[in-house]
């Protein structure tokens, strides 16, 4: 496929040649037994991969989301899954940028390394969505502990994480001026919780995507695991969540260009009416618009990630990159099945199982409506419905 020159291209490489390691087979007998892709993300971590962010004074590569994009969408690509530890890129900026000295030295060179791992992030809970400044687990402060009651949902990862930087209120929503006041950032040992409070409950979805729901009964947590200040957690997540959305719609880009990538392929190859499919322009111009439109999303992430990188305002970018990327991706995935047309549903060919897994991403980490409902209000200055 003729594009313009890829960035990091070294880094792009290299991620090819580890997923090659794990072909579709390896992905389809996880898909159907339910099981974590422990040896991929152990492959990852080893090769340096999921620490390209952490500083090199922690053990990582100290580089920026340009480079981690690059690996991510290559994984996809790929036709491999990064869900199983994307998280780790992105919590980590948490930790990174508003914790203590001392919490930086302690457990970042260990999530460089692979001997923690850092893969959960608990922010959303049943009654509240998308409205996170409606959410209701409580962390009460009693002497050098934090006694957390309450529930969350949509927690991917949870079983197979060290670490969850955790979203609480530690002051009641009417208690305080702003409903994002009073909001705070914990990190859990997530192995010392479980059965001292935390109880972990896998819930069962059209991927496989290890998600689970939480319930916190009296956990204890140390006082000195509170990430930055009491209160203000609201905004350290936003940080994080625009680094997600940027990473995420990478995935998109990468999920997209494995479609295009495999319905060219195949269109040229499989012959009817005594002729490759691709000739006829029903099967070639859909393929032709799904590339236009990831090449345009994708020019769209570089910007978002550009301004993160350069430590700008990026909010907007951040939710438009995400946006045109997952429907993008969409796209190419309804194409790519129209293109194989029944072998589009055989498990062997691997475009069932991504068109699934790449539909997550129009709801999560942000729906679409959101987006919308974002940019409605805060470019272009309409009246907010909510």
């Amino acid at each position: 496929m003729n594009a313009a020159p890829e960035s990091f291209p070294e880094i792009r490489e290299s991620v090819r040649r580890l997923c090659a390691e794990f072909p579709g087979k390896y992905w389809q007998k996880l898909d159907s037994e339910r099981v974590y892709p422990k040896e991929f993300v152990e492959a990852l971590t080893k090769a340096g991969f999921l620490s390209v962010l952490i500083p090199e004074e922690y053990g990582g590569s100290g580089l920026g989301l340009g480079a981690a994009i690059a690996v991510l969408e290559e994984i996809h690509r790929s036709g491999c899954n990064g869900g199983a530890c994307h998280a780790q890129m992105y919590t980590m900026g948490t930790l990174l940028k508003h914790g203590t000295a001392a919490q930086k030295k302690t457990y970042l060179p260990r999530v460089a390394s692979g001997e923690l791992r850092l893969q959960a992030f608990g922010v959303t809970e049943p009654t509240s969505g998308t409205d996170t400044t409606r959410i209701t687990t409580f962390a009460r402060k009693q002497g050098d502990r934090y006694i957390v009651n309450g529930q969350k949902i949509w927690i991917s990862r949870a079983e197979y994480s060290d670490l969850m930087v955790l979203l609480v209120r530690t002051t009641a929503r009417d208690d305080v001026a702003k409903p994002s006041d009073g909001m705070s950032v914990l990190l859990v040992d997530m192995k010392q919780a479980v059965g001292n409070g935390l109880t972990i409950r896998p819930i069962r979805t059209m991927i496989n995507h290890a998600t689970t729901e939480l319930f916190f009964d009296d956990l204890e947590v140390p006082t000195a695991n509170l990430i930055g200040e009491e209160g203000k957690g609201f905004k350290y997540i936003l940080d994080g969540m625009n680094a997600e959305r940027i990473l995420i719609a990478s995935e998109c880009i990468g999920d997209g260009r494995f479609f295009i990538d495999r319905a060219s392929a195949y269109a040229k190859e499989r012959v009817v009416f005594g002729k490759p499919i691709g000739e006829n322009q029903g099967i070639q111009f859909p393929i032709a618009r799904a590339y236009v439109q990831i090449t345009a999303a994708a020019e769209m992430v570089n910007k978002a990630a550009a301004m993160f990188d350069g430590g700008q305002p990026c909010g907007t970018e951040a939710n438009m990159a995400k946006l045109l990327a997952s429907e993008a991706s969409w796209f190419a995935a309804d194409m790519a099945v129209q293109t194989h047309g029944g072998f589009g549903f055989a498990e062997e060919y691997d475009i069932e199982r991504k068109f699934r897994e790449t539909r997550l991403y129009q709801v999560a980490p942000i729906s679409t409506n959101l987006i919308l409902s974002h940019v409605a209000t805060h470019v272009l200055g309409l009246p907010k419905s909510f």
